[in-house]
């Protein structure tokens, strides 16, 4: 979403990081870029106006001046701006001392509304709590549907009293359910319109009565820009709403409504929907978003993903193959799935300092398909050629490429990738810790835990300083291929030229 202003910006800061001394001068005119980055990015006039002053303030200092890294403080700045007018710190569901804990969901229809609060009863239920459903949206049979639909996926019960019964007296009967059965959580869902009406708005200030929520959560679609923003404020005027979903957050829209709607409606955004699945949706941390923005990436997300989808089982199994050098298709494959349940490649890369900005640079287009033709070419070998890629001869590979529906030509790609990539894993143990290999590599696999507790400043100097090894790119997705791989054909070519030379 905010692909285009994170390539805005990161080119005001080359431009100033290349005069080494900045004047007053240079600071302001790097200030009118950056304004009118924003402007073209639909931020509201006013947090644009209030965001340029500050930072203008702090960047004409004369600490920022007369220092030997004047960009870097000048992009610190903007960095630390940036994080306030997104709202300073995560802020959490509020959950209620004596469960349940109330939710109540309002938004527009189209805005993802039932959907979210599908997605949210999802990770409630991942961190332990007991949330039920309410279907209170009446007038939409579908919305009934869905959500029951959606709860059978998550295996989180909805409740239901169908079309003709009272919204209000379905809140009030579910809260009673809850309270009986223990539910820690209820999630209302309210009912939506195409656009603010004073019924709409009467029956939801009558179930915040009766039922007394603890949050009140507006869905907002991000994709709508400065709609969204005037949707916020009169339903927070009619509500006093407590926080914000804002959803489609991975869409290509320019983004201004992320960057206005706090400031603006001065209520915390609580949850991005980051995609369609039932899992993409994760808690809003501003610093993060900050950091996408500018271009550093989201290292600690990336992380937790990883995480979520990759248990300690699974590392420790991997790990134990690695060491014995028993890395097969069948491991690959796992992994591929892993990724996939991790999110769009596109998104993932972009978590990554400077890999976004540099494959748009490149133009270089990721498409999630490429998994799709390895998994087809991978699922076209029989189980004893997974475990045992030395056994792929070319008749093999002609009928996997058959099989497949792709080319000879791509199953060599992979088998050759692959069979770099167990080298590079051969040698994970001597990186992971010299002859301490099995330590070390374990070391290496639960990284990812130590790193969680590091900021994005800390992340990126360690990327600085080498500190992770050399096979974080991964050549079977497109990574670069190791050196000495890419060395090997030469010698085998001059060696050729020395031998015929004998010969003659």
């Amino acid at each position: 979403m905010f692909e285009t202003l994170s390539d805005r910006l990161t080119a005001v800061f080359q431009r100033i990081g290349n005069k080494g001394r900045l004047t007053e001068q240079d600071v302001d005119e790097a200030m009118r870029e950056v304004r009118r980055a924003l402007l073209e990015a639909d931020v509201n006039y006013k947090v644009v106006r209030d965001f340029v002053s500050a930072v203008r303030e702090r960047a004409v200092g004369e600490e920022v001046l007369k220092a030997l890294t004047p960009a870097q403080q000048v992009i610190s700045i903007v960095r630390d701006e940036l994080i306030k007018i997104l709202g300073e710190e995560r802020v959490p569901l509020q959950l209620a001392q004596v469960p349940p804990t109330i939710v109540m969901v309002v938004g527009l229809q189209g805005s993802g509304k039932t959907t979210h609060v599908a997605k949210i009863a999802n990770l409630l239920k991942k961190e332990g709590r007991r949330p039920l459903m309410v279907a209170a949206d009446v007038y939409r049979p579908a919305a009934i549907d869905q959500l029951q639909t959606l709860g059978g996926q998550i295996d989180v019960p909805v409740y239901s009293e169908g079309t003709k019964a009272n919204p209000v007296d379905i809140a009030k009967n579910a809260v009673k359910l809850a309270r009986d059965r223990g539910y820690t959580v209820v999630l209302i869902d309210t009912a939506g319109r195409l656009q603010i009406d004073e019924p709409m708005m009467q029956e939801v200030e009558r179930i915040a009565e009766a039922v007394k929520p603890h949050e009140i959560l507006l869905v907002a679609d991000a994709m709508t820009g400065q709609e969204a923003v005037n949707v916020a404020q009169e339903f927070h005027r009619r509500l006093a709403l407590t926080g914000l979903v804002l959803t489609k957050m991975d869409g290509d829209a320019r983004g201004g409504a992320a960057l206005s709607i706090r400031s603006v409606v001065g209520v915390p955004i609580k949850y991005i929907g980051t995609g369609e699945r039932i899992d993409a949706v994760e808690p809003f941390y501003p610093d993060r978003l900050a950091s996408r923005i500018l271009g550093m990436g989201d290292v600690l997300t990336l992380i937790e993903r990883a995480q979520a989808e990759i248990t300690e089982e699974e590392s420790r199994a991997l790990e134990e193959k690695v060491l014995a050098g028993q890395f097969n298709f069948e491991d690959f494959l796992n992994q591929l799935q892993q990724i996939k349940r991790m999110g769009p490649l596109t998104q993932l890369l972009e978590m990554i300092p400077g890999i976004g900005q540099a494959l748009r640079q490149q133009q270089v287009q990721i498409s999630d398909d490429e998994f799709k033709h390895i998994e087809a070419m991978i699922f076209s070998m029989t189980p004893e050629e997974r475990r045992n890629p030395d056994i792929l001869k070319p008749s093999r590979r002609k009928r996997i490429a058959a099989g497949s529906g792709t080319s000879v030509a791509q199953v060599n790609q992979l088998v050759n990738q692959f069979k770099q990539m167990q080298k590079m894993m051969a040698q994970f143990g001597e990186l992971a810790g010299g002859t301490g290999g099995r330590r070390g590599l374990r070391g290496l696999m639960r990284s990812r835990q130590a790193l969680a507790g590091l900021g994005d400043a800390d992340l990126e100097a360690l990327m600085q300083q080498g500190a992770f090894p050399p096979g974080m790119g991964n050549p079977a997705l497109g990574g670069p291929v190791p050196r000495k791989a890419t060395n090997s054909p030469k010698k085998g070519k001059s060696k050729k030229k020395k031998s015929k030379g004998r010969r003659r």
